[in-house]
């Protein structure tokens, strides 16, 4: 079901290529017009994904982040119990004020214990950044404890609303600062579809209630899935598979 995974990240043209870091990290901080402007719409997915805790400090939950950049969902979170964070990327998120709260952290997620549970594992717009997308996926199936729940939120990529959202803001902006199509970051960025998320969602687990901002999931910027009931023999004949 899965043969295009692990995914090939398409290789980013030269010129972008040197000043890739000081976007990535542009976008992630809003410190242009566009990029501001795409964080308060973003504020959508922190506020869907913090729904479950927000009002209930103290009902004591784990949490595991995926992709947790530089630690801007904690912000949209109380402290309802011990935060740890899988990011590839440790110098984006060092240096936040943020960091404090994080217990522990991880550049995959194969490396948390396989014995860990979680009552939450989150995911804020990084499941479209990941090439081996079912395993993390799979992997997370299993690490949920009983009742947990997996809260990913995600642009609507592949969706024309999506596209022209970003062409006319953040794109333009990169077009008039730099002369280079935004169109390559992002294909470098962005492997993954929304609808290909979903597909990954609802395999490895029995329930994935979506939400969107938009008119319709094809008509939206953003979707939210709370996903719970991992199917562990699913998860684990993946798992398996990939180490056969």
């Amino acid at each position: 079901m899965f043969e295009q995974y692990p995914k090939i990240r398409p290789p980013l043209p030269d010129r972008i290529e040197t000043i890739y870091a000081e976007q990535y990290r542009s976008n992630r901080e809003g410190e242009t017009l566009a990029s501001k402007a795409a964080q308060t719409a973003e504020s959508w997915m922190h506020r869907q994904v913090a729904r479950d805790v927000l009002g209930q400090p103290s009902e004591r939950r784990s949490t595991l982040e995926l992709g947790s950049g530089t630690l801007n969902q904690l912000p949209y979170e109380p402290e309802v119990g011990p935060y740890d964070i899988v990011e590839p990327f440790s110098d984006l998120y060092v240096d936040s004020p943020a960091v404090s709260r994080v217990r522990d952290a991880w550049s995959d997620v194969s490396q948390v214990p396989d014995g860990a549970r979680y009552d939450r594992i989150t995911s804020v717009a990084a499941l479209e950044h990941i090439s081996n997308l079912p395993e993390v996926v799979a992997r997370c199936g299993l690490l949920l404890s009983s009742g947990g729940v997996f809260r990913a939120a995600i642009p609507s990529e592949g969706t024309f609303l999506w596209e022209a959202g970003w062409r006319l803001t953040t794109g333009l902006e990169f077009k008039l600062k730099h002369g280079l199509d935004y169109g390559s970051f992002m294909r470098h960025e962005h492997v993954n579809t929304a609808r290909e998320i979903r597909n990954i969602l609802e395999f490895f687990f029995g329930r994935a209630d979506c939400r969107f901002f938009g008119l319709a999931r094809s008509i939206s910027l953003y979707q939210f899935y709370a996903c719970t009931h991992p199917v562990t023999a699913r998860c684990n004949d993946y798992l398996q598979q990939l180490a056969t």
